[in-house]
């Protein structure tokens, strides 16, 4: 841990202190601040996490992990501890329109079914293993920068004042981080207002109900557990107070409106309310100040994608702050997690509003929902939306006319001295990767300068195409690097003579090469 003297000025939050306690301070363990903080860890960053709450809250607003995801935890080799306690979904929906995932395009294709809870869970013991130390009983209250770091005011048993190199706010869609960093969070209100918990329900006639419409609202009844069952109410055109707090009978008067019975409903285990109010920040950095999660993004809950998209904002974000905290790329690389992902939850608010539409009660919704039941059969609108819920397709603004450059590696079948049975176990390490695949001497000598922070790898791919979606097959590449978060950025389709872009993409993400 770096300790050294300096003095704060702070931006009117009466914050100012002069030790440099960590790196990196994370407001919020829940799913994107540990994911995030796995991250930092891996790449040998100092962090600490604060949270509010004295223990996890046991609640599991979300219920599932998609492919990209899926992909995400496998990369980093914990993908087992999850498949063990959850289970995968052969279907997915679209505002609970079926749809059907394909098996070509990820070795991940279904969704897998696993309550939050579980994923927090899962995702603290793995953090735990690296070091990382996760402060309970401690909220955010004030923060002020100046050139050389952040301080942040922590209240609290535990608190105090905690000085750091960056603070990254992960803390929900109230984040006190975000207002204190004065970002905006501009969007669209409210039109309806649902009631989610987990409760037992010995009447239910059926082992599930999925989006069942009705002339007043919708409800689902999901068993995630024996006995025990995730119910959801949605009813349109009544907006509560946003600091009202729900209530079990509240749940089960909603679920009599809407089902006209409440299936005996009894025993819940928590209770939570959730709109389709859509708000993203106007910024992901204010500085040395970076959101993630839904600090960054909210939106109708509709396909799972909140916390796989925080997971995936956490992803991006951790390899380029730790090469920034190394002093390997100056801090100019950041503003590429704005550039990146940004675009991405601007997608997902964009098709969550089209879900929250299609699934309102009326005729006019009714004959809507039929027409567009009846595109989703061909197979590109089928794929469209399959892509817009598990992210495969994303594409980032990475240079190159490779068609792999920018998009997620397929997770190809490889023959290597190492072991390496495919690509995404070359990734466990969170550590950019340069694949030589035709045994180029001119990708190993522009390697070199390198060497202490990319690895290169030496391979044969075991197949002629690779699978990639939205595109379909494309010839396996003769090289290519491999960012951390699993994007490619840079790729040749045949054994590089001129290694003037590799050295330019290593440059660029990686930082200079060594001198000598």
């Amino acid at each position: 841990m770096r300790r050294r003297e300096t003095h704060t000025a702070t931006r009117g939050n009466d914050v100012a202190d002069t030790r440099t306690d960590t790196d990196v301070v994370i407001a919020g363990a829940g799913p994107t601040g540990l994911m995030l903080a796995c991250e930092l860890r891996l790449a040998g960053v100092d962090v600490t996490v604060v949270d509010k709450l004295a223990e996890r809250s046991g609640e599991s607003r979300a219920g599932g992990i998609h492919s990209r995801t899926l992909e995400v935890l496998d990369q980093r080799g914990v993908l087992d501890r999850f498949l063990a306690e959850g289970e995968l979904q052969p279907v997915g929906h679209f505002s609970g329109l079926y749809l059907d995932f394909d098996e070509a395009e990820s070795r991940h294709p279904y969704p897998l079914m696993i309550l939050q809870s579980a994923i927090e869970r899962l995702l603290e013991e793995w953090a735990g293993e690296l070091g990382v130390r996760v402060r309970r009983s401690c909220e955010v209250t004030g923060i002020g920068q100046d050139r050389d770091g952040v301080t942040v005011r922590v209240d609290g048993p535990s608190g105090g004042v905690l000085r750091a190199r960056y603070l990254v706010g992960c803390d929900g869609g109230r984040s006190t981080v975000r207002k204190l960093a004065g970002i905006g969070f501009p969007g669209t209100e409210a039109t309806m207002t649902a009631l989610i918990g987990d409760v037992e329900l010995p009447d239910l006639p059926e082992d599930y109900v999925w989006v069942r419409r009705t002339p007043v609202g919708d409800y689902s009844a999901i068993a995630f557990e024996p006995g025990w069952y995730r119910v959801i109410t949605s009813e349109y055109d009544r907006v509560p107070g946003r600091d009202e707090p729900p209530t079990f009978e509240q749940l089960r008067q909603s679920l009599i409106r809407v089902a006209g019975t409440d299936f005996g409903m009894h025993s819940p285990r928590w209770v939570s309310r959730f709109s389709d109010a859509a708000r993203q920040a106007d910024r992901y950095r204010a500085g040395r100040v970076l959101l993630a999660g839904d600090a960054a993004h909210i939106h109708f809950p509709a396909g799972g994608q909140g916390l796989n998209m925080g997971v995936q904002d956490a992803v991006n974000l951790g390899w380029k702050l730790a090469g920034v905290v190394h002093g390997h790329v100056p801090d100019s690389l950041l503003d590429t997690y704005h550039a990146e992902r940004h675009p991405v939850a601007e997608r997902v608010l964009h098709n969550t509003r089209a879900q929250s539409a299609l699934v309102r009660p009326g005729p006019q919704t009714d004959a809507l929902r039929d027409v567009f039941a009846s595109l989703m059969v061909f197979d590109d609108v089928n794929q469209y939306l399959r892509h817009l819920l598990n992210a495969l397709d994303i594409r980032y603004p990475v240079d190159g006319e490779h068609p792999l450059a920018g998009r997620r590696v397929p997770d190809a079948d490889l023959a290597a001295s190492g072991g390496a049975a495919r690509v995404h176990e070359l990734l466990h390490a969170g550590r950019p990767v340069l694949l030589d695949l035709c045994g180029s001497t001119e990708v190993a000598a522009a390697a070199k300068g390198w060497a202490d922070r990319v690895d290169l790898v030496e391979a044969r791919s075991e197949d002629e195409y690779w699978t990639v979606p939205a595109i379909g097959a494309v010839p396996a590449p003769a090289a290519l690097l491999i960012r951390p978060d699993g994007h490619v950025a840079w790729a040749a389709a045949t054994g590089p003579r001129d290694t003037t872009g590799l050295r330019t993409a290593l440059t660029t993400w990686f930082g200079p090469a060594l001198r000598g």
